[in-house]
């Protein structure tokens, strides 16, 4: 009887390992990926496993999940998502909002806008819609003068106003703050910036207001976005242990939005 019954213990066991369900999620370092393992407990006591895939880039983490490689991402804003469907030709779509990560310029030659020196080269996220977004903050700090200030698709093209005849370079967002030091000012992702050591809140010299539209979004496809297992992250997400886990740890450079 007692070898009966440790046997049904096993395997009662083995059958609530095999129970959870896995969910693969891609996401950048900094603060995706670090929210995420915070989730990773809570997700646990709901029964499922979340694997969280390092992505240093914007593109592969919706590369794999529109290809079925990867179940869902937490990386991107909808701006960037509309845009990387368009012409993509994929069709991800946002589950959820989770914060906001206020965009910053950086320098580390000078400590105010009003230093920026004639024809300063100004370095630039080469994606539309970041791209757009730092010319709109350029735009709203006084730098320059836009054909349009609520065209958050502006390319250097579209400025109408260059008092100080800035150069404008378009680098890829993950590689501005190694080429800080070789420019005059940089505007970079929050998330970038966090993994550079760099504090928003303290070391940008123009940041945008904690209402900035640019919410960060949990992104699935069609046909898995309403997955139990995704509908969990969703909650654990929303919760009140992720909200005080974001407000303390990254103290204003990253805001929740839920």
């Amino acid at each position: 009887m007692k070898k009966l019954l440790a046997g049904l213990a096993v395997l009662a066991t083995f059958n609530t390992v095999q129970a959870a369900e896995t969910l693969s999620v891609a996401a950048t370092p900094v603060p995706h990926a670090e929210i995420l393992e915070f989730v990773k407990p809570i997700l646990a006591k709901e029964g499922v496993e979340l694997k969280v895939r390092v992505f240093t880039d914007y593109v592969q983490p919706n590369l794999q999940v529109q290809q079925k490689n990867l179940d869902a991402n937490f990386f991107q804003h909808q701006p960037y998502l509309d845009e990387f469907n368009a012409s993509r030709k994929t069709d991800l779509v946002s589950v959820a909002g989770v914060h906001v990560e206020p965009f910053g310029a950086y320098s580390s030659k000078i400590k105010s806008l009003d230093e920026l020196p004639q024809g300063a080269t100004v370095a630039i996220p080469n994606d539309a819609t970041n791209g757009g977004r730092a010319l709109l903050l350029l735009d709203k700090a006084g730098v320059i003068k836009l054909k349009d200030n609520s065209n958050i698709a502006a390319t250097p093209k579209d400025i109408a106003e260059n008092p100080k005849g800035i150069k404008v370079r378009e680098l890829e967002a993950a590689t501005l703050p190694r080429v800080l030091s070789q420019v005059d000012l940089a505007l970079i992702n929050t998330n970038y910036a966090l993994e550079a050591k760099l504090n928003p809140t303290q070391d940008a010299l123009v940041i945008e207001g904690s209402d900035s539209p640019y919410v960060n979004i949990l992104v699935a496809r069609p046909d898995n976005k309403d997955s139990d297992s995704v509908q969990k992250l969703t909650n654990a997400l929303h919760s009140a242990e992720v909200k005080k886990f974001i407000e303390e740890k990254y103290q204003g450079a990253v805001v929740p939005a839920f």
